[in-house]
């Protein structure tokens, strides 16, 4: 599972070449309309989670359907779908991410399932909470089905916590504790600070920042990450923003442009105190055991528990040959397949409720209950935040939060400048991105 879809704007890359064949699939092949069928499938995952895969499909049996996994290099996913976009030759069923589902169907450049999910209750009705209507596109159409959601928190050092005198974090804890732990913790035992928190600094910082604000029942930073109609600076979100600029400035917080890439190794190592991060470094901890104790925490709060909205799918062109046989394996792999992968592999809870018990099971069963507990409280959350943008103008709103949210954290701009940023946004919305 990828905590960032990598594939953002590949197909958008090639729009014109897409015109007249809509990223048409060459990957679903059979002799007839009722004939044979090979449904091809193509995942980001490890080697090792894709021979899970690859079992759990074996198990999958309906007359005159084979299903054909494409092997992927790790970490080249982007450029891989790339290539087939512009070779017309997308797979079948393809590992998507929320912001390339949104963008491609605005194209329509994928197969709209909502009427064919409509029919089927059954399925449809064994989602979590509000997880397909985050799917769908502002027209209605349903491009692709979640897979696996993402559970927001901060992972910290419990040995680090206890020597220092500190409670150990867990739900209900606020943000106020968050960063006095984070100033007790810097600059101790080779951290070089108490908190890392990509999240909270990088272009996705708005949205996880618009939790503070929810948790104290005002209006986060937007109103919808897929079709948002405004862009606000509400009192608590400038409270939050400011209290994370005073704790960069004292050192306590990495800044703006910090490297994470390591930091669930300085973590395990027993060098960072705390990470604010996702459930899915579970699968990490478990296959390598940390030097220390770990534990996972949900967000912090201040009022009523807020949290962000993530999760991860699997989306299909619009021109794939069989739908039928192709849907049959994408309801497979949503009700069942997840069912035999997570207890080798318990990176996140499906987002198809009946497939979760094995996800849970098998963090019980690696000793991880502060995990379980944490994303549970997640899951039941109902004040969300998207976790960025889908539009088509997300790239220009990075460029926005660069030039405003960032320097303002790092101390080179006043908080008001927010305002500013805020206003450009709501150009935006109302531009569509052509202004």
């Amino acid at each position: 599972m990828r905590t960032r879809t990598l594939v953002l704007g590949t197909c958008l890359a090639v729009t014109a070449a897409l015109t007249a064949t809509a990223c048409g699939s060459g990957g679903t092949k059979g002799t007839s309309a009722t004939g044979p069928v090979t449904v091809t499938l193509m995942t980001w995952e490890s080697a090792g989670t894709n021979a899970a895969i690859d079992k759990a499909l074996a198990d999958f049996h309906a007359p005159g359907i084979t299903v054909k996994r494409l092997d992927t290099p790790s970490g080249n996913y982007a450029d891989k779908l790339a290539a087939l976009t512009q070779a017309h030759q997308l797979p079948d069923l393809f590992w998507c991410g929320n912001d390339t589902e949104q963008q491609y169907a605005s194209q329509g450049l994928l197969t709209d399932w909502s009427s064919r999910l409509a029919a089927d209750t059954q399925l449809a009705g064994g989602f979590a909470p509000n997880v397909l209507a985050n799917w769908k596109s502002p027209k209605g159409k349903l491009g692709g089905l979640p897979s696996l959601l993402n559970t927001y928190g901060v992972w910290y050092n419990a040995d680090a916590f206890t020597a220092a005198g500190l409670p150990l974090p867990k739900a209900g804890w606020t943000w106020d504790e968050m960063y006095r732990d984070a100033a007790a913790l810097a600059h101790k035992d080779g951290a070089s600070y108490g908190l890392i928190a990509d999240n909270m600094t990088s272009t996705d910082g708005p949205f996880t920042l618009s939790t503070y604000a929810l948790s104290q029942g005002q209006d986060g930073f937007t109103d919808n990450a897929n079709n948002p109609t405004r862009a606000t600076i509400s009192p608590s979100f400038t409270e939050g923003v400011t209290k994370l600029a005073a704790a960069i400035k004292a050192g306590d917080v990495a800044p703006p442009g910090y490297d994470a890439a390591n930091a669930q190794s300085l973590l395990a190592a027993g060098k960072l105190p705390m990470l604010f991060s996702g459930q899915w470094l579970a699968a990490g901890f478990i296959a390598n055991k940390p030097s220390v104790n770990v534990g996972f925490a949900p967000m912090p709060q201040n009022g009523t528990p807020a949290t962000l909205y993530d999760a991860v799918g699997v989306c299909t062109p619009s021109a794939t040959t069989h739908p039928d046989a192709t849907f049959q394996v994408l309801k497979y792999l949503d009700t069942t397949v997840w069912s035999k992968v997570l207890p080798s592999s318990p990176v996140a809870p499906p987002a198809f409720t009946g497939a979760q018990s094995a996800y849970f099971e098998a963090l019980a069963a690696a000793d991880m209950p502060t995990v379980a507990t944490a994303v549970k409280a997640g899951l039941d959350t109902t004040a969300t935040s998207g976790v960025r943008f889908t539009t088509n103008w997300a790239a220009q709103y990075n460029d926005l939060v660069k030039a405003y949210w960032q320097p303002v954290l790092a101390g080179g701009r006043p908080v008001s400048d927010l305002y500013t940023m805020a206003t450009k946004i709501k150009g935006l919305i109302q531009s569509g991105g052509n202004g």
